[in-house]
């Protein structure tokens, strides 16, 4: 049954996919974006677009009462670690009172039935106490941006212990591929294609060991659609599988004909050694699972990325 459907950040990055899957599916969408690392042109045109701050408390109470969404898939974010590291009451405003300031919109609403909310499977278990980590993991942020997310988490079930919200909380592992920003809050499989397709410098932060979970965009927002319907709690969002670092740095390297040297800086503050993600819950109670394995995603992503670059060199 299609449903009115509200995304916030959905000019973004992995939002705008999540608004593209929506649409296909015969959803009506409406995205929320202040347009602060979102970009427009994401934006697909079948949906309604709304230039708006989720600190606008008044902006999104009157923006549910045009609208009456039923579901709500909450994508805005600040969500860059180091970025957390240098304003942490900046994530918290934005990640924690931005979320309560959409909680209570959809409270007084009367229409949303169900709360979609992107969390994160990397920042907040930190160095998780099993491998791969599941929902029962504890969680241990090692930074304000985990920290805000865990607690944005922790509001979302006070909704639904008071008020009734269903939910489904979506700890996504690294995400990857086309729109990503090589120069905004990137990961590193967008950085290091942007600076390989430009020739540049690429460096990889400390020795290259680093374990982590790649996850292609698409499956992402598959997962979000399937949630629409399914689902209520938490769900770790991952393919299971490590990989290191280096061994992205090598096959973006094949892949973009790249042939500066393998480069290595000193290791970041507040950063995880592994982590990776068991999706098994997914997997039963969403009929979820990962479909694009990590050499396809990187092929469509450096493809997606060269076209950019060409047509802007043109």
């Amino acid at each position: 049954m299609p449903e009115r459907i509200l995304v916030t950040g959905g000019a973004g990055f992995i939002g705008s996919h999540i608004v593209d899957a929506f649409l296909s599916a015969g959803h009506d969408v409406i995205v929320v974006d202040n347009l602060h690392t979102g970009h427009r042109e994401n934006v697909n045109p079948a949906a309604r677009f709304y230039e708006l701050d989720i600190r606008d408390s008044d902006g999104l109470t009157r923006l549910m009462q045009t609208e009456n969404p039923t579901v709500v898939s909450h994508q805005a974010a600040l969500a860059d670690v180091r970025g957390s590291l240098r304003e942490p009451a900046l994530y918290a405003t934005v990640n924690v009172i931005g979320t309560i300031n959409l909680l209570e919109a959809a409270r007084a609403s009367g229409t949303v039935r169900k709360l979609l909310f992107a969390s994160t499977g990397g920042a907040i278990y930190g160095n998780p106490d099993e491998l791969p980590a599941t929902e029962a993991c504890a969680p241990h942020p090692l930074d304000p941006y985990g920290s805000s997310k865990l607690s944005g988490e922790h509001f979302i079930d006070n909704y639904r212990h008071n008020h009734g919200l269903e939910y489904c909380i979506l700890r996504y592992a690294n995400i990857y591929g086309p729109r990503q920003d090589p120069r905004g809050e990137a990961g590193v499989v967008a950085i290091f294609t942007g600076a390989m397709l430009e020739n540049r410098p690429t460096i990889i932060n400390g020795d290259g060991t680093q374990q982590r979970d790649f996850l292609y965009v698409g499956d992402v927002a598959r997962a979000n659609l399937r949630a629409v319907e399914h689902g209520q709690g938490i769900y770790t969002l991952g393919t299971g599988v490590p990989t290191d670092i280096n061994t992205i740095f090598r096959e973006l390297a094949r892949l973009t004909e790249y042939e500066q040297p393998e480069r290595h800086g000193p290791a970041k503050q507040g950063e995880a050694y592994a982590v990776y993600l068991d999706a098994g819950r997914a997997s039963r109670e969403l009929d979820w699972e990962p479909t694009v394995s990590l050499s396809d995603g990187l092929s469509r992503t450096v493809d997606f990325f060269a076209g950019q670059f060409s047509d802007q060199n043109r």
